[in-house]
């Protein structure tokens, strides 16, 4: 497995990202050193790329980093429709690939300082699996919505600290080589969540959509995402909301609706609970 090591600090920096839906015969961009590192991450479908004439098949659930000092051209056509998410990001520090990473040693760093940084190393895979698609696809959803305020301060920097979430994501790949049995049941649940988040939601419906049972499907979900599915539909429903009070002038009311939501007032103090500010303040520092 190919490592990425970037030296922090500084932290890598994010860019712009997007989705892209690529129809059968569609391709990757042929490019040369560019200048900043390109993420591909694929929902659906399978991706084929090459860097430096070594090819890869990205598949639905992996992900791959293109250097930015190297060329990258596509392999072929997509033989099926394939979504994928792309990301651009830069590192304005030192970075290298498996054993030639530098790290700076304490003699080399600046003389007459009375304190200087402690320095370390993220590792991230240049290409793999990632563990928990799910949280993936969340955060790069969320980035997605940022981008349309992308001009506004706080947008800015909430996009920086979605994307060391995201990297944290896959630097977990590097631990991570097979699904485990909970990642699986877990993943699953999220998904069946994700796609019913405006429906009411009752556990024993959950269990006979995706084959498990409601107690086991807890368990997992508290063990790989830090929630029981009820806490994980409530975050994505807030999610939901966020994006439609960012790129709408839907009233509260018909948002708290709009994300699964009953009673308007429930929905404000979710929302405020979860985000430390009420859903019309949300909206107002980003107008």
């Amino acid at each position: 497995m190919t490592i990425l090591h970037f030296t922090v600090p500084p932290l890598p920096e994010y860019i712009i990202s997007g989705t892209t839906t690529a129809n059968i015969g569609a391709k990757h961009p042929n490019r040369r050193n560019i200048g900043v590192f390109d993420l591909l991450v694929v929902r659906q479908g399978c991706l084929y790329v090459s860097e430096n004439e070594l090819g890869y098949d990205i598949e639905a659930g992996s992900f791959l980093i293109l250097r930015p000092d190297a060329h990258h051209y596509p392999t072929q056509g997509c033989t099926e429709d394939t979504i994928y998410y792309w990301l651009h990001f830069q590192s304005s520090g030192l970075w290298s690939l498996d054993e030639h990473c530098t790290v700076p040693k304490k003699e080399e760093l600046p003389e007459l300082q009375p304190f200087t940084s402690n320095y370390f190393t993220i590792r991230v895979p240049q290409f793999s699996n990632l563990p928990q698609p799910q949280k993936v696809y969340d955060l790069l959803d969320s980035l997605a919505a940022l981008v349309q305020n992308g001009h506004r301060i706080q947008s800015l920097w909430r996009q920086q600290l979605l994307f060391q979430e995201l990297i944290e994501q896959l630097a977990a790949a590097r631990n991570t080589s097979v699904s485990s049995p909970s990642s699986s049941c877990a993943e699953q649940a999220a998904t069946y969540l994700r796609e019913h988040f405006r429906e009411e939601f009752k556990a024993q419906t959950l269990g006979e959509n995706i084959n498990f049972h409601p107690v086991y499907i807890a368990r997992c979900m508290q063990k790989e995402f830090g929630c029981s599915p009820v806490e994980y539909l409530l975050r994505y429903r807030i999610e939901q909301a966020k994006v439609l009070l960012l790129q709408t002038d839907q009233s509260v009311s018909r948002i708290a609706e709009e994300v699964g939501f009953n009673h308007a007032a429930y929905f404000t103090s979710c929302f405020t609970k979860q985000e430390g500010i009420s859903p019309r303040k949300y909206r107002q520092q980003f107008s």
